[in-house]
């Protein structure tokens, strides 16, 4: 989306660790992960043994089989969020984000600054502050109560954004970076887990009171063997970004065969919903197909290109990323414009 539209509008993709460190999921597990395991030397760590360790962090939090103690209460989590604010980042996060990047880069993504300290425009009592002037908030602390988000004369229901004892969740970390961001500009591009809409139905109508104009795009989880199961359950081997990426280069796929590939299995043959569960054997013929495509692709005058991309938009400003790649597998061996793979794909 990002990378289509940018031939044809003023576009800045934000994608900010940062702004959500400060949540009771992300410090639980560094509180974790320092109380039942010390200085470990998670450098040295791979992608699935720190996924295991999160894996063990959520059991425990759940009162489950294996548990470590009980939940953390807030007091344990001030410290660790307060070095947040000053860019501090737990060894095991920074290990993750480095295997990330390096992921980002095996797929051609642009990297929207995984490794960097981008904290958001506001404070949290900044963000409840402009909630409150918007008639948005039902702010309960004075009787030693949490914050709502209120939209309750919408027909929607309270939103708990701060615990009685001062925790932030997602909601509000969202709301304090979107909230700076959101009236610099004519459209904002929501794009998230189908699992958090109720959230990103309630952040849309506050950005809209802001002036810009909201998109949402929800994008499925896709199912293994069936099923769907949020990363805190395991069941993720073979299947994340690294083993995939391993196994299509050990097969033979050069990188932008890998770039192309991944993307017409993941966006056109997927699409944004979740009916359809994992198949490798799809996604290698996605691969081989890559490969036939940047056979006959046609390089040069690019002049066509603007004209392409704008056929996948709407009543919207950003160009379809569905739409677009989906072109692709239906133009029955028609090459795809010059630039468009090299710009947009690869």
């Amino acid at each position: 989306m990002y990378r289509a539209t940018q031939p044809l509008a003023s576009v800045t993709y934000r994608y900010s660790h940062t702004t959500y460190h400060p949540t009771e999921q992300t410090l639980g597990f560094w509180e974790f992960l320092d109380r039942t395991h010390g200085d470990l030397d998670y450098g040295a760590l791979s992608e699935e043994e720190i996924g295991d360790l999160y894996v063990a962090y959520r059991a425990a939090a759940a009162g489950g089989p294996g548990a470590a103690g009980p939940r953390a209460r807030a007091e344990a989590l001030r410290p660790y969020a307060e070095a947040v604010e000053d860019g501090w980042v737990h060894p095991a996060s920074t290990r993750i984000l480095h295997l990330w990047s390096a992921h980002y880069a095996a797929l051609g993504l642009h990297d929207p600054g995984l490794l960097e300290h981008q904290p958001p425009g506001l404070t949290l009592d900044e963000t409840l502050a402009r909630l409150d002037a918007l008639g948005m908030i039902l702010d309960l602390r004075g009787a030693g109560g949490p914050v709502y988000l209120d939209h309750t004369r919408a027909g929607l229901p309270l939103r708990q954004l701060v615990t009685a004892d001062g925790r932030p969740n997602y909601l509000a970390c969202a709301l304090r970076e979107l909230m700076a961001l959101a009236p610099g500009f004519d459209e904002v591009v929501l794009v998230y887990d189908t699992e958090l809409d109720p959230d990103y139905r309630q952040l849309a109508r506050v950005l809209t009171a802001l002036g810009p104009a909201v998109r949402r795009v929800p994008v499925g989880r896709v199912p293994i063997e069936g099923r769907i199961r949020s990363a805190r359950h395991g069941g993720w081997r073979d299947h994340h970004a690294g083993a995939l990426l391993t196994a299509a280069y050990d097969a033979g796929h050069d990188a932008a065969a890998v770039h192309l590939g991944m993307r017409l299995y993941f966006i056109a043959v997927l699409g944004p919903g979740h009916r359809q569960s994992f198949r490798a054997d799809l996604l290698h013929q996605c691969l081989r197909r890559a490969e036939r495509m940047l056979e006959r692709a046609r390089y040069g005058d690019e002049s066509e290109l603007a004209p392409e991309l704008a056929r996948h938009r709407k009543d919207h400003l950003y160009v379809d990323p569905y739409r677009l790649t989906s072109s692709l597998l239906g133009r029955r061996n028609r090459e795809p414009a010059p630039g468009l793979l090299t710009e947009v794909f690869l």
